[in-house]
């Protein structure tokens, strides 16, 4: 009996001792951030970082660091229980008075900014449907038309309320991105080449993203926003980390920061050139260092319709980067990416002014390609749309370099390479500057021209070459006949060159042998 008196005050006494550490795991790692007291009953605020980034619920900059944003009942302890605590219910924003609704857009928010592992579809459902749902309820508040003007009415998203719902969004989407395909095939294989034809990341969290750039989108282009008090939030530092993100792989996240970064630029006017200069530097470190990124095509597509937009006479600023960042666009390998998008803005610029078709076109000859046929073929049909919009004084300034070019792609053993070329011909204002210009271009083009007649392997090629020369007989037979007799005679000259050549030869070779 002492015995088991004694056992008994053991195990009571060990109860008492582990009281503390028993209770801790309510709160696990994985899903929860608060810490609280480790019995206390009180609610905790779990930080569901899916990230190894997040901010620690302790930091000031995270979001779980204010008042909770939702409670967990004590009694649901996940140590003892599968599934994961229930979210105290928020009532709609339609259900509340006017004068009630920043206090609860504030706590919907506060849901908004929890994070969730999106990989695992089994843990914290319920949560993730919740957060769902309240980012619905937020993007139908904020594209509502405003009711009717009433000097008593509470403003529908005041100053605080703007602060946080910013804070929520960068919390949802400045995040980490994923390690590129080709970073992870080196990482396995540092001498392995990169696979085109790998299919790109999708994020899994993306239904969720999704809501929070359509929450973005209708926060900006809202009429409710006033861009003086926007402004210190959706800041420089804002718009760094969405032109941050245009690297991820996921193209529906690319095509919504395209449309978001647009909509800022048109709507904040005081952020307009610093978005220009960092789109600048996100070029210069593409073109200079790293010639690897996901959303260079989406970027051209913005500077496309802000191309468009330029007032004449066009700053000095806007024709450097015409120089310094688009025409150097031409050198990375990876170019037929985005080569229409970046030849649509090339062409705008010529067309906003036409002073610019020179530096365009020596641009384009400076980075021609030598040895990749592709990008040749890509080239003339950019230097087709630029000539379209080139004046003949411009014209004049660049033709002996430019169809000096074009003569070495007519003779290109690459069939698509020289049927591009001569497609040039089809091309109505192209003709008219050629005849304009005749007694400089005709000699220049001739001898290629004759080369392909006399020993292309490609037929259509042979048709098409057989066509342009034709075009030339028509155009002036004098000119034509003259410099037919001039590379005659150059061919002439060049057999005699080589005759004497052999027979030089043949001479060494004969002395050698008599001295043998």
């Amino acid at each position: 009996m002492f015995n088991k008196i004694i056992k008994r005050g053991g195990r009571k006494g060990q109860r008492a001792d582990g009281a503390e550490p028993a209770q801790r795991p309510a709160a696990p790692s994985s899903s929860s951030g608060g810490g609280g007291g480790a019995g206390a009953p009180a609610p905790v605020t779990v930080n569901h970082a899916s990230r190894a980034s997040a901010p620690s619920p302790s930091s000031p900059t995270s979001p779980h660091a204010a008042a909770p944003s939702f409670a967990f009942s004590a009694a649901n302890n996940p140590a003892s229980q599968p599934s994961p605590p229930l979210l105290e219910p928020l009532p709609l924003l339609r259900d509340v008075a006017a004068a009630d609704r920043p206090g609860l857009l504030l706590r919907k928010l506060r849901l908004v900014a929890a994070l969730f592992d999106f990989s695992d579809s089994l843990k914290h459902p319920r949560e993730k449907e919740a957060k769902r749902q309240a980012l619905l309820e937020l993007v139908d508040y904020v594209q509502a038309p405003s009711p009717a003007a009433n000097a008593n009415a509470p403003v529908r998203l005041p100053e605080n309320v703007q602060e946080a719902l910013v804070a929520a969004i960068s919390i949802n989407i400045v995040r980490p991105l994923p390690p590129a395909l080709h970073e992870s095939a080196a990482a396995i294989d540092p001498g392995a080449a990169p696979d085109d034809e790998e299919e790109p990341y999708l994020d899994p969290a993306w239904p969720h993203l999704q809501l929070v750039y359509e929450l973005l989108l209708r926060y900006v282009v809202s009429p409710d926003t006033d861009t003086k008090v926007a402004k210190r939030y959706v800041d420089h530092a804002f718009v760094l980390r969405l032109l941050d993100l245009f690297d991820s792989e996921d193209p529906r996240e690319r095509e919504y920061l395209k449309t978001v970064l647009h909509r800022i630029y048109g709507k904040f006017m005081v952020h307009r050139p610093f978005i220009r200069k960092a789109i600048n530097n996100v070029f210069y470190r593409f073109i200079f260092e790293t010639e690897r990124h996901n959303g260079i095509g989406e970027l051209l597509e913005i500077l496309g319709s802000i191309i468009n937009g330029f007032a004449l006479p066009m700053k000095e600023e806007h024709k450097l980067f015409l120089s310094r960042a688009l025409i150097p666009l031409h050198k990375p390998k990876s170019v037929a990416i985005y080569h229409q998008q970046l030849s649509y803005c090339i062409v705008q610029f010529v067309e906003k002014d036409y002073k610019l078709a020179d530096t365009v076109i020596r641009g384009l000859l400076k980075y021609w390609p030598v040895t990749n046929c592709q990008k040749e073929v890509l080239f003339l049909g950019e230097l087709e749309e630029v000539l379209e919009a080139t004046q003949p004084a411009e014209f004049q300034r660049c033709m002996v370099p430019l169809f000096k070019q074009i003569g070495r792609c007519l003779n290109s053993s690459h069939f698509q390479v020289a049927e591009r070329a001569l497609f040039l011909w089809n091309n109505d204002h192209i003709v008219s500057l050629i005849a304009q210009n005749r007694s400089v271009i005709f000699p220049i083009i001739f001898e290629a021209l004759e080369r392909n007649i006399q020993s292309h392997w490609n037929q259509a090629v042979h048709g098409l070459t057989a066509n342009v020369s034709k075009m030339f007989l028509d155009m002036d037979s004098e000119l034509f006949e003259e410099c037919q007799q001039q590379y005659i005679e150059k061919q002439a000259r060049a057999k005699e060159m080589e005759e004497q050549r052999e027979s030089a030869w043949r001479q060494l070779e004969a002395a050698v042998a008599a001295k043998a």
